[in-house]
C-alpha cells in the first residue's frame, strides 16, 4: 500500500476570470470549494465499483492495487482542475483520459451479478461513463445538502448542468445524459435499486482497504474514522449491505444529529481558509501544495 511519503506534490494551475470552464459563481465551484465535499470522493468510488462490469471490466486492470492511492490523487487533480482550473490544463488532462479509455476494452472472464461471463465492456462506452459521472455528482451534492447548506430545486438543476459539462470533457453526448435533475434524481433511483449494481466479492475486499484504509499518519486516524463514518453512513442501504457494512438507527441519529451540528453552528464559525479545500485557493493536496508557476 502506498505511504503518505510517496504522495507527491501535484502541480495546479488556478485560473483567473475567464481562464476556466466555471466561474466563482458557479454552483460546481460553490459545492466542491467545501472542503467536506472533497470526502465525497471516496462514497463515489464506491458506487462506481458496486456496478460489476465497471469493476471485473477494467476498475482492477488500469493501475496495481498498490498503486490504487497514487491513482486517486490523479483523478483529484484532474477534477479539481476542471473545476478551479484552467482551461487549457483540464482538456490537456480529458484529452489524455479519452485516449486511454480508447485502449480498455474486453469482456468478462466470470459471471458478475446478472451479468454473465463474456459480458463486452469498454471504458468508453457511455453507459459506464454515465454512472462514473452520476457517483460524483450524487455524492457531492448528498454532502453537501446534508453538512453545509441545502440546495433549491433550481441551483440543483444549475449543479447537474455543471456536471454535463464535465460529461462533456469526458466523451458523453448532450443526448446521454439525463437533461433535467429530474431527470437525474431518475436515473440514480433506477440505477441504485435496479438489478445493475452488485457488489462482487472482489470489489468489496478491494474498494473497501483502499476507501477506508487511505495512506494517512497515525495522529490523523482519528479524522480517518470520521470520514469513514461519514462515507457509511451516507451510501445508500443496498450498496452499504453490498458491501458488508453495518448500520444501525443509532448510528444513523449520530449522523444526522452531527451533520445538523455542522451544518448550523461550526461551519458558520469556521473561516474559508479552514472549511474551503485548499484548491479554491489555489494550491492542490496532498500537500503541501502550492500553485505552479504560470506558463
Amino acid at each position: 500500500m502506498a505511504t503518505a511519503s510517496r504522495l507527491r506534490e501535484i502541480p495546479f494551475r488556478p485560473a483567473g476570470p475567464g481562464e476556466g470552464y466555471f466561474e466563482d459563481d458557479s454552483l460546481i465551484r460553490r459545492v466542491n470549494r467545501e472542503l467536506v465535499v472533497a470526502f465525497s470522493g471516496a462514497r463515489a468510488l464506491l458506487m462506481q465499483a458496486a456496478h460489476p462490469v465497471m469493476f471485473e471490466g477494467f476498475f482492477i486492470k488500469t493501475e496495481a492495487k498498490e498503486a490504487a492511492h497514487a491513482r486517486l490523487a490523479r483523478t483529484a487533480t484532474i477534477m479539481n482542475t476542471i473545476y478551479f482550473g484552467r482551461r487549457d490544463d483540464a482538456d490537456q488532462m480529458t484529452d489524455r483520459v479519452r485516449e486511454v479509455h480508447t485502449r480498455i476494452n474486453g469482456v468478462l472472464e466470470e459471471p458478475a451479478g446478472k451479468y454473465p461471463a463474456g459480458t463486452p465492456y469498454a471504458a468508453d462506452d457511455p453507459q459506464f461513463l454515465l454512472w462514473t459521472l452520476a457517483a460524483l455528482v450524487d455524492s457531492a451534492d448528498r454532502l453537501y445538502r446534508l453538512y453545509v447548506d441545502e440546495l433549491t430545486r433550481d441551483e440543483r438543476d444549475a449543479l447537474w448542468g455543471d456536471y454535463r459539462l464535465v460529461g462533456k470533457l469526458f466523451g458523453l453526448e448532450e443526448h446521454e445524459m439525463p437533461a433535467t435533475i429530474e431527470g437525474f434524481d431518475a436515473y440514480i433511483t433506477e440505477m441504485v435499486e435496479g438489478d445493475q449494481l452488485w457488489v462482487t466479492e472482489s470489489a468489496r475486499d478491494e474498494s473497501l482497504a483502499i476507501v477506508l484504509h487511505p495512506p494517512a499518519p497515525i495522529y490523523m486516524r482519528g479524522l480517518v474514522e470520521a470520514v469513514n463514518f461519514i462515507i457509511i453512513g451516507s451510501l445508500p442501504p443496498k450498496i452499504r449491505r453490498g458491501y458488508g457494512l453495518s448500520w444501525d438507527p443509532l448510528r444513523e441519529t449520530m449522523r444526522l444529529g452531527g451533520a445538523a451540528y455542522t451544518k448550523r453552528v461550526l461551519l458558520p464559525l469556521l473561516p474559508q481558509m479552514i472549511r474551503n479545500t485548499p484548491v479554491a485557493g489555489g494550491r492542490l493536496l496532498p500537500g503541501p501544495p502550492r500553485a505552479t508557476a504560470a506558463a
